[in-house]
């Protein structure tokens, strides 16, 4: 804030508050003044500004948010450059992020966690299907607002998936993330790709559920090599009233390799729905793999490369060590054992063998073999039926509307998991055609507040867009992307576009300068400018008393400003009291605002006593109010009476 009033950037946006920081800008809660609504303003540092990456960096930010539109993902409106550094415009959430929630709460119950990392899997699946990764999933970036509606925020060091190698944002070893939560690929500095989000949500579900991360140390170094060498504790060890689903939910998110972990945030999302459903998840138990604590050896040196000091684009080699394995010495055992032992297993598998059959196990009436049914709910249903018809089944399908579902995903199927039907049976499929669709309202021709309001008590989410000025009048919605009357899901975006006023102008102080300079200045400074005259006892005749509207306000170019000019002193007539009585004419007189001095003058004529002989000035002249009027009254002439002298 400056000394003289808020800041305002683009003269649009009023900053009032800072509520966060990061390692490359401030966050600030701000007012859209065109809307009339709150908004958070991300302003990067002015020591960054300089930086020709950090600000690539910053505007790629802008670029990648801003094409997110999703009911999950903070929403980003704007972008530009002012005072000498670069800001973004974003959705303000009024609520709390997931790390205050820690702090305040601790560890969360199991089914708020479950339903919490499903609207994030949610976020990062869109996010990912738009070649985003986020690269820095924590609780800090995970906002819930007054209503519940979680909200993935900050792409800040996101890359597009498909950004290429020459453009050199992203140098080779350079990590980019929060230790406490980024993946073991990231901890090496190597490519990462969307089951690097799903490590980084698996350490955040694991501390919601925990009240701790599943790894910490004295620095970034010390848990980067955590991240990449060690296996966390099982939640459950932790916490027991950790479900052990949702634990097996979480280890295989925390997976070490890529390939183990979720092939897509969806998914994740899918299972974390059937936990909370309590069907049968699809996730098992990720087993460590198992070490010879009783080896020693060499120790072999491997890197770690994290972030050094929390400075931006700065990064630091360490070298840390792990053990390596030593083959023991195979165990002499005996060799008639092992043979009993494997003869024993023979005959114990031909009992079993006869035993099946004589039950009919396996076969079904007609004595063909049965084949259990896979799951393939939450897939797509090209893969689904890929799957099915590798083990020779037939696939049906129908396509229904879901709330809960991505469109194209498989929600349910008939006959279900681990069913055992005869091959070649037919698998009924129900596929999720997304939410149901409802009609957008028109809001053409309505002001930008009117238009907003209707489309979000719809359930629609506003994007606003600039128009043409000769696209309608300013300040009202000239057109919209859904047209008025398509069908679209619930949720959707909806872009208006908006024809801007204006910029706005401040009028200059132009009081006591001459009518004519402060009409040819204000005209210089875009403005109509009309006059009117007004009289003044301290602003002299033909010069300015002041402007309407007034000096220093802020108004539309072109607009007209209207000059108020002295026409001198305020003056009016004097009456006319001649031959009027003294009482009559002083009152006559006091009562048109001026002052009355009264002359004494001697008369014969009775008749002239105590009237008015003359005045001055004189009747029907123009004088000042408060300026005096001297009358001359007649009176009686006053005659000595001196006595005689006797005799």
């Amino acid at each position: 804030m400056s000394d003289t009033g808020p800041t305002v950037f683009n003269g649009r946006y009023e900053l009032h508050r800072r509520i966060g920081r990061g390692g490359m800008a401030e966050v600030s809660l701000a007012r859209d003044q065109l809307l009339d609504r709150p908004v958070a303003v991300k302003v990067l540092f002015p020591e960054f500004a300089t930086d020709p990456a950090f600000v690539e960096r910053f505007r790629r930010e802008a670029t990648a948010a801003a094409n997110l539109n999703h009911p999950n993902i903070v929403g980003v409106y704007d972008w530009g450059e002012a005072e000498g550094t670069y800001f973004i415009v974003m959705e303000y959430v009024d609520g709390r992020s997931l790390s205050e929630i820690l702090r305040a709460d601790g560890a969360l119950h199991p089914d708020r966690v479950a339903d919490l990392g499903a609207d994030v899997a949610a976020a990062l699946g869109f996010a990912h299907r738009n070649g985003v990764v986020h690269r820095d999933v924590k609780p800090g970036n995970v906002l819930v607002d007054q209503g519940g509606l979680v909200k993935v925020a900050d792409f800040g060091i996101a890359r597009a998936i498909t950004a290429t190698s020459d453009e050199n944002l992203t140098q080779v070893g350079t990590v980019m993330g929060t230790a406490t939560y980024f993946s073991p690929e990231q901890a090496r500095g190597d490519a990462v790709d969307p089951r690097s989000d799903i490590y980084s949500l698996g350490c955040v579900l694991y501390e919601l559920v925990v009240g701790r991360p599943p790894f910490s140390g004295d620095s970034p170094v010390a848990i980067a090599y955590k991240q990449v060498h060690e296996t966390p504790v099982p939640p459950r060890q932790v916490n027991a009233a950790v479900p052990p689903a949702l634990e097996a939910i979480i280890l295989k998110c925390l997976a070490k390799n890529p390939v183990n972990r979720y092939p897509s945030a969806e998914d994740l999302r899918a299972d974390l729905r059937r936990f909370r459903e309590g069907n049968r998840i699809l996730a098992e138990p990720v087993m460590a793999a198992p070490q010879d604590v009783g080896a020693t050896g060499v120790m072999a040196a491997t890197t770690v490369v994290a972030a050094a000091g929390g400075g931006a684009g700065r990064t630091r080699t360490m070298q840390v060590y792990e053990e390596e394995e030593y083959e023991e010495e195979p165990r002499r055992s005996s060799g008639a054992f092992l043979a009993v032992l494997i003869g024993l297993l023979i005959v114990l598998a031909g009992m079993l063998f006869l035993l099946a059959r004589t039950l009919g196990l396996g076969e079904d009436e007609d004595g063909g073999p049965l084949v259990e049914v896979p799951n393939v709910e939450g897939e797509t249903l090209e893969s689904a039926t890929a799957t099915l018809r590798a083990l020779e089944f037939e696939v049906s399908s129908t396509t229904e509307a879901n709330d809960d579902v991505d469109a194209g995903l498989v929600f349910d199927q008939s006959p279900g998991r681990g069913e055992r039907v005869e091959e070649g049976s037919t698998i009924d499929l129900r596929v999720s055609a997304g939410p149901d669709t409802i009609a957008v309202p028109t809001v053409v021709g309505s002001s930008v507040e009117d238009a907003t309001n209707t489309l979000r008590t719809a359930g629609f989410q506003v994007v606003v867009e600039e128009a043409a000025e000769d696209e309608g009048e300013p300040g009202q919605v000239a057109r919209q992307t859904p047209e008025g009357g398509a069908e679209v899901a619930e949720g959707s975006s909806v872009t208006i576009f908006v024809v801007s006023a204006p910029e706005a102008v401040e009028i200059r102080d132009v009081t006591g300068r001459p009518e004519a300079e402060a009409s040819n200045l204000l005209g210089q400074d875009g403005f109509q400018v009309t006059s009117s005259q007004e009289a003044s006892d301290s602003i002299s005749e033909g010069r300015v008393i002041r402007t309407d509207p007034p000096a220093g306000s802020a108004q539309p170019e072109g607009s007209t400003v209207t000059l108020i000019v002295s026409s001198g002193p305020d003056t009016a007539a004097v009456p006319d009291v001649v031959d009027q009585t003294e009482t009559s004419a002083i009152s006559e007189l006091e009562e048109a605002g001026f002052d009355v001095v009264v002359q004494d003058q001697e008369v014969l004529d009775p008749a002239r006593y105590d009237r008015v002989l003359d005045q001055n000035p004189n009747g029907g002249t123009d004088q000042a109010p408060g300026s005096v009027v001297t009358i001359v009254v007649g009176r009686e002439v006053v005659v000595d009476g001196g006595g005689g002298g006797g005799d």
